[in-house]
């Protein structure tokens, strides 16, 4: 029997796979295994997660519908350069594990996975995770837990529409939301009313950006469609 191990705080893993019974088998085996997981069944419903839930290893399906596993995978790294990524599949060919590769996948795991491997790989990666944080600081890091972001220029506290919007925008496909996503993050009504309060909002996020350090257009506005994130950030 190998030998548990355990992590304090336990180790937040993201599993995404579309099929639903082999999503719940993969969460129940990490979660046995002492972790804090969460299964999605595709890349879109990441909008839907817990706003304070980042996490260390993201385990990938790479036949996904929608956006597939690849680009998922190179969005996530973009995002959080240190997170790890398994990506699990049933394509067997060399030029599939390659472009895992290529796309920021730090393993890639043939289906059907023995619980037991995929627990292994997961304790391969913990170690690194938890310590790239640490080893290569960002120049703009979002705490969403503490919804405070950490600049070249200190520590910037933020408001929970901010925090919310930023990381909606740190996460979103080439860093953009169309107006009615970012209403939606931020519950509430796509009207004119929200609209307006959405130009308030990015406003004054865009001033608190520039003044700790950030370049002259952090947040850029997209005629008649939405708004997008101009500057590096990192999420923890």
């Amino acid at each position: 029997m190998a030998a548990t191990v355990t992590f304090h705080p336990p180790l937040r893993l993201l599993v995404v796979e579309d099929h639903q019974a082999l999503l719940d088998v993969t969460v129940e085996t990490l979660t046995a295994a002492g972790h804090d997981v969460i299964g999605i069944d595709s890349a879109e419903a990441i909008d839907e997660l817990p706003r304070d839930f980042v996490a260390d290893i993201a385990v990938l399906d790479l036949n996904l519908p929608g956006e597939n596993g690849l680009s998922l995978a190179q969005r996530l790294r973009r995002v959080q350069p240190g997170i790890g990524i398994i990506m699990v599949t049933a394509l067997r060919a060399v030029e599939q594990k390659v472009a895992g590769y290529e796309h920021g996948a730090d393993l890639y795991l043939i289906k059907p996975t023995a619980p037991e491997e995929l627990r292994a790989a997961v304790l391969a990666l913990a170690h690194r995770v938890r310590h790239s944080a640490a080893a290569h600081p960002a120049d703009f890091t979002l705490d969403t837990a503490a919804q405070r972001l950490h600049t070249p220029l200190g520590p910037l506290a933020l408001r929970s529409a901010e925090a919310t919007l930023l990381r909606a925008l740190a996460l979103a496909p080439d860093h953009t939301l169309e107006i009615f996503q970012a209403l939606e993050q931020l519950d509430k009504s796509v009207d004119e009313q929200g609209k307006a309060q959405l130009e308030v909002l990015v406003s004054r996020l865009r001033s608190k950006l520039v003044a700790h350090g950030a370049p002259a257009a952090p947040i850029r506005a997209l005629r008649g469609k939405g708004y997008r994130l101009c500057m590096g950030m990192h999420i923890r």
